[in-house]
């Protein structure tokens, strides 16, 4: 009797086109698509004349004459001036603010220190516009509508950046404050010398979201101003394309490059040590 033996066969492994990552790159460059839309129609009308706005040719003429338009039309050049005092100050008082704070909530031993971050962190629940009535009451006291200062004010104190830099500071080793105590380094020495240069990361991080949050703000500056001697980018680019003056998109499009060109230039130039300092800030 001859026996049988089954021959076994080997069959490659079928590629999963419908595997979990293959749906999570797919979704993703859609969502990237969709994000991305509105800043390349809005490239295209501002670098072509306002009758190729809604037609898509290859071959329109490129053109400069909407952003000569919106530049001559609004007072930009004030409102670049207004937003970087603005983003400037805001973020030199926050690191001032924060730094001191976060130190005393993490090397001091204060009594309450843990309720009294608790309250602090409170303010990471609270939406900022919930308090514009207050903040408005309390600015009209103090002189400071229609100013600079009456923007920012609100954003001095930041639960966020405290919160950062304390988590930061309580990963530096005692050992390097101990060192600089023996050396004769007094609290703020030891501050500006040991705690401040280690968490660079964490201030770089900090700052750009920061600038990026006051350089897009756009509805305390609203409300907080009435003048072209105040008003940040976003409130004037608000006013500029408000429908009673006439909207012709192509300017518009071109008023808005010129509001988000300094974000846009400094993310493409240096977006590795952007991701860079959110990785080693431990900002997920």
């Amino acid at each position: 009797m001859k026996s049988v033996t089954a021959k076994s066969k080997t069959y490659a492994p079928r590629p999963d086109y419908f595997s979990i990552p293959a749906l999570e790159t797919v979704a993703a460059w859609l969502l990237a698509i969709i994000w991305i839309f509105p800043l390349l129609y809005a490239f295209w009308a501002a670098f072509h004349p306002p009758a190729y706005m809604v037609r898509f040719d290859l071959f329109a003429p490129l053109t400069l004459d909407n952003f000569k338009n919106a530049w001559a039309q609004a007072p930009f050049a004030r409102y670049y001036l207004n937003t970087f005092t603005l983003v400037t100050g805001v973020v030199f008082a926050q690191f001032v603010v924060c730094t001191l704070a976060a130190f005393a909530f993490a090397r001091f031993p204060i009594p309450g220190k843990n309720v009294l971050f608790m309250l602090v962190l409170i303010q990471l629940f609270v939406f900022p516009e919930v308090l514009i009535v207050e903040n408005y009451r309390i600015a009209s006291e103090l002189g400071l509508i229609n100013t600079i200062t009456g923007i920012g004010l609100p954003y001095v104190a930041s639960a966020f950046g405290i919160f950062l830099l304390r988590q930061t500071f309580k990963t530096i080793p005692r050992e390097l404050e101990d060192a600089a105590r023996i050396e004769g380094c007094n609290w703020l020495e030891i501050l500006w010398k040991v705690y401040v240069p280690l968490a660079k990361p964490t201030y770089l991080a900090y700052g750009l979201v920061s600038i990026s949050h006051h350089w897009n703000n756009f509805l305390w500056p609203l409300v907080v101003t009435n003048s072209v001697e105040s008003r940040p980018l976003t409130v004037g680019l608000g006013v500029f394309s408000a429908p009673e003056t006439g909207v012709n998109w192509a300017t518009v499009s071109a008023a808005t490059l010129l509001s988000i060109a300094p974000l846009l230039v400094a993310f493409l130039l240096f977006q590795r040590q952007f991701v860079q300092s959110f990785l080693r800030a431990g900002i997920r």
